[in-house]
């Protein structure tokens, strides 16, 4: 009981602190008055920014990494966390209302990715940016755990383990929903989306619908990805998941109502570390990096990705835990088993005590199963990975369990290091912790 209690205070704190800092954030915000665009949901945010800069660029002012209740007041009021050590909370404390009467910036565009990985965070962050436009694409059961409460709230009976994940994810939808109801002008949704599609009716704003329907994949490549769409071919110079073509799809409908150009083919689209980056790797290999993080869908698309990547040698996949998912857990981390059988690999390695737990023993019941071990720190994967690679390897690093780590050890360039996700000295220390 103490400890729940202790958890409810943290969470009522964590608001109030927020508040405060939003206060600031607002004046500056009114101050400015710039167009808001707001992508939000449960993953492809980051991608789906990044698309956004490669046809706007210096048009518009991204957020960029900060997405949550205190990281979009931060970019608003110009403090950037650097040290996050506790006396930086009180040096920003002082400053904000000096930050709030900060020059204007000269950008007409305010692109936003915003989250809502706990209850109240989607209400705070909606009312803070009151989008112009917004853009939501995903829901799925990401940080599941933080909305377990709310799924059995209103329950009187025991639910099974699916009815239970039903109740997390429509918990997370009424989250985001907030986006929706402080949206102004234009809704871009995903119909293909039950949850999305259930919300759309809480905006008052114009609605428009796009469908997984609407961009089908043409062609994978090396390292770029091709779409047929219904505005024409898309194209993205880099490798991105085959459901992100309807985030260029997307991305290409805003423009249309902004009025302003398209470039078909998103030439000046870069990716953020750690999301399918495409490396040399030691021995002849090719490393594909996807290990900023692991969501259920985010594992489904980069798989699905990888089986119809033109690999030149075997296919190997690195996979790490999906976490925060809460009592769900079991179930989708066995649902990854038929994803991973599909990429037809010829070695499988697991970090993580989950997949080692609920994905390894239904690999192993396949009487044709690929080699598969599990481990539960990255190093010990990391040694895997040596002992048995032979040359011309292709391999797949997706999940959580710091596997850029491991990335790092086996690039053929070492100064490619530098373009990996987790460079800040804190994850340095955090990965020596776990043994790579």
């Amino acid at each position: 009981m103490a400890r729940i209690i202790g958890r409810a205070l943290k969470r009522k704190s964590y608001f109030t602190v927020a508040s405060y800092f939003h206060f600031f954030a607002r004046i500056y915000l009114f101050r400015w008055k710039p167009t808001v665009i707001t992508v939000t949901g449960s993953s492809g945010k980051t991608t789906l920014m990044h698309s956004f800069r490669a046809q706007l660029g210096a048009q518009a002012a991204y957020t960029d990494r900060a997405n949550s209740t205190f990281g979009i007041p931060f970019h608003l009021l110009g403090l950037e966390r650097k040290t996050y050590r506790a006396y930086e909370w009180l040096l920003f404390a002082l400053l904000a209302p000096i930050r709030a009467f900060r020059t204007i910036r000269p950008e007409r565009l305010y692109v936003t990715e915003a989250d809502a990985e706990r209850p109240g965070e989607g209400r705070m962050l909606a009312k803070l940016l009151r989008p112009h436009i917004l853009v939501w694409l995903s829901l799925e059961e990401a940080h599941g755990i933080q909305y377990e409460p709310q799924a059995t709230s209103d329950t009187p009976h025991a639910l099974t383990d699916e009815e239970f994940l039903e109740k997390v994810k429509a918990a997370i939808a009424r989250e985001f929903g907030y986006f929706l109801e402080e949206t102004r002008s234009l809704a871009v949704l995903n119909r293909s989306n039950r949850y999305i599609e259930e919300e759309s009716r809480r905006t008052k704003a114009e609605v428009l619908f796009v469908d997984t329907k609407d961009a089908v994949l043409l062609r994978v490549q090396r390292d770029s990805v091709d779409f047929q769409t219904s505005e024409g071919e898309l194209s993205s110079p880099h490798l991105i998941p085959p459901d992100a073509g309807l985030s260029l799809l997307a991305v290409v409908k805003v423009l249309h109502y902004l009025r302003a150009s398209v470039d078909s083919k998103f030439t000046a689209l870069t990716l953020p570390p750690g999301r399918s980056s495409v490396f040399r790797g030691i021995k002849n290999t090719t490393l594909i990096d996807s290990s900023y993080n692991a969501t259920m869908d985010g594992m489904r698309t980069m798989l699905t990705l990888f089986a119809l990547y033109p690999a030149q040698g075997e296919k190997w996949l690195v996979l790490g835990d999906m976490v925060e998912q809460g009592k769900s857990e079991s179930l989708e981390h066995a649902a990854l088993t038929p994803l991973i059988e599909g990429t037809q690999p010829a070695r499988v390695i697991l970090v993580g005590p989950r997949l080692k737990k609920y994905t390894r023993p239904l690999i192993a019941q396949d009487p044709d199963a690929p080699a598969v071990a599990a481990y539960d720190f990255p190093g010990e994967a990391y040694e895997d990975v040596i002992r048995n690679m032979r040359g011309g390897e292709t391999i797949l690093f997706k999940g959580a369990r710091y596997l850029e780590g491991i990335v790092e050890k086996v690039l053929l360039d070492p100064s490619d290091a530098s373009k990996l996700c987790r460079r800040e000295s804190v994850w340095v220390g955090k990965r020596k912790k776990w043994g790579i």
